[in-house]
């Protein structure tokens, strides 16, 4: 069954966060007061909130999160990520918050060493799934469609360590185990899938500009002591594009058909337009897009 949708400022099939303000913006912008009806919107369409997925609870591994958050400096205040939204102990509140609004989908996404702490390299981990079996079935008893994103930035940190993470076509393999434990696990109630999150958004901020784990970065950008910017983001988003289309070949090929679900990436995309009329603007408009669109 086709489903539209919008997410922020992504381009994908699925869902939505749908952010409706009469108020006054930055800078002096103002936006016209529309009512918008849900009467307006296809019956197919569906209305979402979602969320990222404590710490190192019920077998979890050490995420490159984990360990990024807990370097002095790399956060403001040095605050770190173990606590968060503890969507983790407040989820079944997190439900009745949504359930309360009237939205019919809920994206999260997988913590990728809450299921595999060690990766190809260790056991599935039985807590990890327990955890999101009961967000998924506690989802669908309250009328909401689960969305569920295998991965969203977080990763084992022993992959990091062993490999490089996604600099390693080894990881391709990996993501595909991880993928293949969430189709068998969650795939006979989970009908809307997300491979990876905003790969283009990853590479940039992980390995162009530093700002996320593992820090990597170059001249002009941050103040790093390793990396490539011109080669290694290619190399990562390389990576990643493969894992997406084996883990998408794997639920097409073994699962689709008994479980009937629809399966994507998510990509963070800008609209961009040349600054003059003239050739060398307009290839960089189509070198900007390509990278931020063309996926």
């Amino acid at each position: 069954m086709p489903v539209n949708v919008i997410i922020h400022v992504s381009l994908m099939f699925f869902v939505v966060y749908l952010l409706v303000s009469s108020t006054s913006i930055a800078e002096g912008f103002e936006i016209e007061s529309q009512d918008v009806r849900r009467s307006e919107f296809p019956d197919n369409f569906l209305f979402g909130t979602a969320v990222e997925g404590g710490y190192l609870e019920d077998g979890k591994g050490l995420s490159n999160w984990d360990v990024f958050t807990h370097i002095p400096g790399n956060i403001k205040n040095n605050e770190n990520g173990d606590d968060a939204d503890d969507d983790y102990h407040l989820f079944l509140e997190d439900a009745e918050i949504a359930q309360s609004l009237g939205v019919n989908a809920y994206r999260f996404s997988i913590s990728w060493a809450r299921i595999l702490p060690r990766g190809r390299f260790g056991e599935v981990n039985p807590g990890g799934i327990k955890f999101y079996n009961k967000i998924i079935d506690n989802l669908l008893l309250r009328g909401i469609e689960p969305f569920l994103t295998i991965h969203h930035f977080d990763l084992p940190q022993e992959l990091e360590d062993r490999y490089g993470a996604w600099l390693s076509p080894l990881m391709q393999d990996d993501f595909l185990l991880l993928a293949e434990t969430c189709f068998k696990s969650f795939g006979d109630r989970v009908k809307y899938w997300t491979t990876i999150n905003e790969p283009n958004v990853f590479a940039e901020m992980s390995y162009v500009r530093g700002l996320y784990p593992p820090a990597h970065c170059s001249p002009p950008f941050g103040n790093c002591s390793v990396s490539n910017a011109d080669i290694e983001p290619l190399i990562v988003v390389h990576n990643m594009l493969l894992a997406h289309g084996k883990a998408v070949k794997l639920y097409r090929e073994r699962f689709q058909s008994k479980q009937g679900g629809s399966i994507g990436l998510v990509v963070q995309s800008h609209m961009y337009e040349p600054l003059r009329d003239v050739e060398s603007d307009r290839q960089a408009v189509n070198r900007a897009l390509a990278f931020t669109g063309g996926w």
